[in-house]
């Protein structure tokens, strides 16, 4: 206990002197003017202290250390990560941004609020950088009267909650999480859609971890406010073959084709990690899978703006780029497995000395996927062993009992490990890596499919390597077309680009989300169709799994 207030009697005194410092002129950053193209954002990938509930005290001196580093100097905006800064430490009440409160100004004394509130309060005010942190808030039941919802005996909620800091360590936006993972948070009474303004001309949408994979409030944003630019704290557990995290960042980003600053918290033991900085259909500008212990880092890039629309080459660039990743295996990264018996499966087994080719139409019920395959030996690889795939469709709920469901349909090839369907869905053993055994790359692969039209759907190009990052957008092509303005369905393609060859891959799908399948088009009566705006009889004239309109219109293309 000695040692533990040493360390903040210590630490407040360094805050007092960097708010000293801080109020000097010319010494904090100048900010980026809103005339400018760009804005540089930097993501941290957080390793936290979790064994106490002391541990905050790392955590917190962690963040101060990344927010004075060198790295983090040209930043207009850092982005920290999901539950690691107080996720069994103190809660805190956080201020309503409405009221532009300062915790270091008004509570420097951390009487009302935590003190890893006003020291990171204090922190942004001094590198003059917008600051968006996770944090565990307490709120009082009270403040919700409309709520009637059963309260703790204490007289609190509490929630899984973003909050964001001014260059002035005004809080200025708070977001709370609609769509909880197992933790042990309460959700608000409706959900919350949090958008804040920046002096840089930009303007961020937020949430968090799992809410990316429902409507409200992520896509949301976009489609009924036009948000174009979103910070995104994670701790996300990476699952095989169709969710691991920067696969699912950049194909979210990717398809909506807007920016992500996403930060994820390290801790590869239990498959979590992940961060990285995306502009749309350019792809990731900077990211990392960390493997073994994980890492307490900042990745910088300079983020186009989306108001501007210049062509990328044209700008000034100095952005960061990950390094080459070698492959990672199950020794050092755990790997949540997907429900891939509620698939409907082909096996695809490669000879490592043969060249071959698949042409297949694979359908669950009446929703059907083809697939145009194509592979030939790699120069080097040697042995006459075989590498296993599967080529997978499904059409339904995922089915995590525990936990708040969407509703999908997935085209996909994804690698195993031998040839039975539970051999697949997992990351390679370090003994399967020194013995690459049969080495064949895929120089063609494509898949077709006709989707549904939904009020509510998003569908995306999802890949990822054996370093558990995804293929560049350069490296494939994607369409989403109607046939008609009248139709009610889109005719999607996704494929490597020629003369793209890959070896390593573990993922290669489109996933359809559906969210909460509303008035999907060709599902329910008759009734139903109309009262989602379909016109009347057009239902009946939707085949999703013929499987032979798109198959045809490809072949004519080639």
């Amino acid at each position: 206990m000695a040692t533990n207030s040493g360390w903040r009697r210590s630490l407040w005194l360094g805050l007092r002197l960097c708010l000293t410092l801080g109020l000097l002129p010319g010494l904090s950053h100048q900010a980026s003017i809103a005339e400018r193209d760009y804005y540089t954002a930097g993501v941290v990938e957080f390793r936290h202290t979790v064994l106490s509930t002391s541990a905050w005290s790392d955590n917190l001196a962690g963040y101060l250390e990344i927010l004075q580093s060198t790295n983090a100097s040209e930043t207009d905006i850092i982005v920290f990560p999901e539950l690691t800064i107080n996720s069994m430490g103190p809660q805190t009440f956080v201020p309503e941004p409405k009221d532009q409160i300062a915790p270091c100004l008004t509570d420097p004394n951390a009487v009302y609020y935590a003190e890893f509130l006003v020291a990171l309060s204090c922190a942004a005010r001094n590198v003059s950088k917008y600051v968006v942190i996770n944090v565990a808030e307490k709120k009082l039941c009270t403040d919700t009267p409309e709520d009637t919802r059963p309260c703790a005996a204490n007289g609190l909620n509490i929630h899984n909650t973003n909050v964001v800091f001014d260059r002035q360590g005004v809080v200025v936006s708070r977001y709370r999480k609609v769509h909880l993972y197992g933790e042990n948070r309460n959700t608000t009474y409706e959900p919350e859609l949090e958008t804040f303004e920046t002096d840089f001309g930009v303007t961020f949408g937020h949430f968090i971890c799992f809410d990316i994979l429902f409507y409200t409030p992520a896509h949301q944003l976009i489609l009924e406010h036009g948000i174009t630019d979103f910070v995104y704290p994670t701790m996300w557990f990476s699952q095989l073959p169709f969710l691991t995290g920067v696969q699912t960042q950049q194909a979210w980003a990717y398809a909506n084709d807007v920016n992500m600053l996403a930060a994820g918290a390290s801790r590869p033991a239990v498959g979590s990690s992940g961060s990285g900085i995306y502009h749309g259909r350019e792809g990731a500008l900077t990211s990392v899978m960390v493997q073994g212990t994980g890492e307490r880092s900042i990745h910088v890039a300079q983020v186009p703006k989306y108001a501007a629309r210049q062509p990328v080459r044209q700008r000034r660039q100095r952005r960061a780029v990950s390094s080459p990743r070698e492959a990672i295996s199950s020794s050092n990264f755990f790997m949540k497995r997907d429900y891939l018996e509620n698939y409907q499966t082909q096996l695809l087994t490669i000879l490592g000395n043969q060249t071959g080719s698949l042409t297949s139409n694979i359908c669950y019920g009446k929703f059907c996927c083809h697939f145009d395959i194509e592979w030939s030996p790699l120069e080097g690889g040697g042995g006459v062993g075989a590498a296993n795939y599967r080529l997978a469709v499904y059409d339904g709920w995922r089915n995590e009992q525990t936990v708040d469901a969407n509703y999908i349909r997935n085209c996909g090839l994804f690698a195993c490990s031998g040839p039975t369907l539970e051999e697949c869905g997992g990351l390679p053993s370090a003994e399967k890596l020194e013995d690459q055994g049969p080495r064949a790359a895929f120089n063609r692969l494509e898949i077709g499919v006709t989707y549904p039209e939904s009020s509510e759907f998003l569908l995306m190009p999802s890949s990822v390597l054996d370093n558990l990052l995804p293929l560049k957008p350069s490296q494939f092509e994607w369409s989403q077309e109607k046939p008609s303005e009248e139709s009610y369905q889109h005719e999607v393609r996704f494929a490597l680009r020629d003369p793209v060859e890959i070896s390593s891959v573990l993922t290669f799908a489109i996933y359809g989300n559906y969210y909460d399948e509303k008035c999907t088009f060709g599902v329910g009566s008759e009734e139903q169709q109309v009262a989602c705006g379909y016109r009347s009889g057009s239902s009946r004239l939707v085949l999703f799994g013929a499987g032979l309109l798109l198959p045809l219109l490809l072949l004519l293309r080639g």
